[in-house]
């Protein structure tokens, strides 16, 4: 009796539970948080829906909607030219479709971001991770589990701001600097606004992790949800933006397949 395909072996793992469906994604809403930037920056759109029609006379056996959004807003992918170090380098319609298909390594660090908010992932932390777990998935994502997906039902507390600016956890500027240029993963996945830590705006560089990882022609996804249900190692990422043409970036329903014994 021949074996079944990996593809229908997928589809009976699915089908029996053996392979679950994690959605790793914020719902798009008019709550959802959005980063904001002091003047005189620019500011991303919150999400907007226009009705268009709902079952009336504007259209009697429908309902739709257009809708405004920023690419960065929400559960979002960034492209290497979202950033100048980047600006050469692909937009998010010009991503490869096969990249957006890989294997995750999920970082646990939900502690010590509960004891400071401003905790940094540092290259030895990863180091720790690999002694225990094995190593960075080639082609993978690297995502930073800190507990900050709970937070995502207030815009103030996901934003943790005072006068000095937002209190997020992330990377410091050396362990960004190694994900982008010593470690084998394709990109950075956060459950914060954004890659970089909310301290990030006064770092050597500034912003290292949009500096050093899209300049590396490598990607960011943000505003991960559930990241607490994967395991270290093994999930597979299914990433799917928007292919906006010319676009720094777009919101994305993010996947993850876990097998399950």
């Amino acid at each position: 009796m021949s074996q079944p395909s990996v593809l229908a072996a997928l589809l009976a793992g699915l089908r029996s539970g053996a392979v679950e469906v994690v959605d790793l994604t914020q719902s798009l809403s008019s709550t959802t948080p959005v980063i904001q930037l002091p003047p005189p920056f620019g500011q991303t759109q919150t999400f907007e829906l226009e009705e268009i029609s709902r079952y009336d006379d504007r259209g009697p056996a429908w309902y739709w909607n257009n809708f405004r959004s920023g690419e960065h807003t929400g559960t979002h992918f960034d492209a290497p030219i979202h950033w100048v170090t980047g600006k050469d380098l692909d937009d998010v319609a010009s991503v490869p479709a096969s990249r957006l298909i890989a294997p995750a390594a999920v970082l646990d660090f939900s502690e010590q971001a509960a004891e400071d908010p401003d905790f940094l992932v540092e290259v030895d932390h990863i180091k720790a991770w690999e002694a225990a777990n094995g190593p960075l998935p080639d082609g993978g994502w690297l995502l930073v589990r800190t507990g900050w997906d709970a937070r995502s039902h207030s815009q103030e507390e996901f934003l943790n701001a005072d006068s000095s600016g937002p209190h997020t956890p992330g990377l410091s500027p050396e362990c960004a600097r190694w994900v982008a240029e010593e470690s084998p993963v394709i990109g950075l996945g956060t459950e914060t606004v954004g890659t970089d830590a909310g301290r990030a705006h006064s770092f050597d560089p500034a912003f290292p992790c949009h500096s050093h990882l899209l300049g590396a022609g490598k990607y960011g996804l943000t505003q991960l949800q559930n990241l607490a249900v994967l395991p270290a190692t093994g999930a597979l990422v299914v990433a799917g933006p928007l292919p906006i043409v010319s676009g720094s970036g777009a919101p994305a329903r993010v996947l993850a397949l876990v097998e399950r014994s």
